[in-house]
């Protein structure tokens, strides 16, 4: 259980703050960049439950707000000597069960959506719109944990994760968009 007593500490003054195992960091190291696009993912789903009205959904969006927060624990993790990047008692990991319940939940969404016949611009409801940000957002934080891994180990199934949800919060807009009908189509050219 996470108790905080005090907010500020001053320890990162100077640049730096903490990871899981103790280790100090630049705030802008890539490892941290991913965390904090992960934090501002999970502030702009905040956001857009504020406008869905399905009692459902936003219990589906609390679950992965609560992924989001295993997520940037599991990015806060750096990696052991030979690490497998095994859950423990001690150590919180994204889990290929959490990967595989956002395909479910994509699978479930897309079955009732008709075909694209063009790429959508980000809008059409409030909620959808909202979702739209979040997607985008989440498309930065996966750019930012794949540039992360590829100057550490990153838990592979937390690079998953993030890729898996974008692609769950695209196919949740259009369903929010009255299962596409909603969708704004982009029509190339149409200001030239």
């Amino acid at each position: 259980m996470v108790k905080l007593n005090k907010i500020y500490t001053k320890t990162g003054d100077d640049g730096t703050t903490g990871l899981v195992d103790g280790s100090r960091i630049a705030k802008n190291a890539p490892r941290m960049a991913a965390i904090g696009d992960v934090d501002e993912l999970n502030s702009a789903l905040g956001i857009a439950i504020c406008e869905i009205p399905d009692e459902a959904l936003m219990q589906t969006l609390r679950v992965i707000q609560n992924d989001l927060f295993d997520l940037g624990a599991d990015l806060a993790t750096p990696a052991g000597e030979n690490d497998d990047f095994a859950p423990s008692e001690m150590i919180l990991r994204v889990t290929p069960s959490q990967v595989e319940r956002l395909e479910s939940e994509i699978d479930a969404i897309n079955s009732d959506l008709e075909p694209l016949t063009s790429f959508i611009l980000p809008g059409g409801e409030r909620s959808a719109a909202a979702i739209h940000l979040a997607r985008a957002i989440a498309r930065r934080a996966e750019r930012t944990a794949v540039g992360a891994a590829q100057v550490m180990a990153i838990n592979p199934q937390a690079l998953a994760y993030i890729n898996r949800l974008s692609d769950y919060l695209f196919v949740l807009g259009r369903m929010l968009n009255n299962g596409g009908k909603a969708d704004i189509l982009w029509v190339p050219g149409a200001s030239r």
